[in-house]
């Protein structure tokens, strides 16, 4: 995978990666409406979110520095476990908090939607929080789409939250079956 601003996209592996992804999702999920979850997660969920990833597979991609540390990463699983939606994914992206604003975020997407027409993904969707302003528009930057918003579909800090849906339709796969 290609380098950019010093830094090397890799597949991520749980050995390597598993803490400090824990990190990046509980730092989100303590200060952010990025993740709708009110409790940290654990080893043992990470563990098991690694474990769903390979069994599907599905793919964990990373930026790392210089020094070898994970500064964000991204990935996409099934969007509902239905035969019909096999060719949708629901992609995540995340990158650390000392690291926001670089346009890691922008690399991160970008080859999520290599690997997406790779795996021949059709319809590849992000939910968002209405208000992120920066992750609307890095998708819109993509060719992410606004799909539908549910108004007051979560409760965080104490106010009502919208979850904005974006897709991006791609032009594979070639020849989709039924079934």
């Amino acid at each position: 995978m290609p380098r950019a601003q010093g830094l090397t996209l890799m597949c991520c592996t749980e050995e390597a990666h598993a803490a400090p992804i824990l990190e990046i999702f509980n730092e989100a999920i303590a200060n952010s409406t990025a993740i709708y979850e009110y409790a940290p997660r654990t080893a043992r969920t990470i563990a098991e979110w690694f474990a769903g990833k390979r069994d599907g597979g599905q793919p964990v991609i990373g930026l790392v520095d210089a020094a070898g540390r994970l500064v964000g990463f991204g990935t996409y699983g099934t969007f509902r476990a239905r035969p019909a939606y096999k060719y949708t994914v629901e992609h995540s992206l995340y990158v650390h908090k000392d690291w926001r604003g670089r346009g890691l975020g922008t690399q991160i997407l970008r080859e999520l939607i290599g690997l997406a027409r790779r795996d021949d993904v059709h319809v590849m969707i992000g939910g968002i929080d209405a208000a992120n302003r920066a992750s609307i528009a890095l998708h819109e930057r993509l060719g992410f789409r606004l799909a539908g918003t549910i108004k007051e579909s979560g409760f965080k800090f104490g106010r009502w939250l919208d979850l904005a849906f974006y897709d991006l339709i791609l032009d594979t796969p070639r020849q989709p079956i039924d079934g």
